[in-house]
């Protein structure tokens, strides 16, 4: 079953079942997700690929938990806690994330190819982890492991 199959199944069964919390949720990803395609079709792409439909979805739950945190220090916690519960819909269509073992694992790996020394070959081991692991790894976190590795 392909995202989009999975994505009209969910809006299905939360319409069915009177969340509108999700409901709007699942439209907002669909949307998204058809804004990527648009803008693939404008490049001369045909459909959008897995690997585009969740690095979508990790640029979504990434703004949102900056939104959330914005929220929570403007004193807005009601906003905050419903941008969270969009991260927790949308997490539930992404893969699952590497653990901090393998994370480790691959940094090191990554490192010992690109023979890297210091802080300055930053840039060859993320190109390394992102030939390998495409969108399936957290570039965020695997950034941060980087620079602790190198540091």
């Amino acid at each position: 079953m392909t995202l989009r199959e999975r994505l009209m199944a969910d809006l299905k069964t939360a319409m069915k079942a009177g969340e509108s919390a999700r409901v709007a949720t699942i439209r907002m990803i669909t949307a998204k997700l058809k804004d990527v395609e648009i803008a693939g079709r404008a490049k001369g792409q045909e459909g959008l690929n897995e690997n585009e439909a969740i690095a979508a979805l990790r640029g979504m739950v990434k703004s949102r938990t900056e939104s959330a945190g914005m929220y929570r220090d403007g004193g807005r916690p009601e906003l905050a806690e419903k941008e969270e519960a969009e991260i927790d819909v949308i997490r539930g269509y992404l893969p699952p994330e590497m653990d901090e073992a393998s994370l480790k694992a691959a940094v090191d790996e990554a490192v010992t190819t690109v023979k890297a020394e210091s802080l300055k070959d930053m840039g060859k081991v993320m190109a390394e982890l992102k030939n390998k692991f495409g969108v399936a790894l957290d570039m965020g976190k695997a950034s941060a492991a980087v620079k602790a590795r190198l540091g």
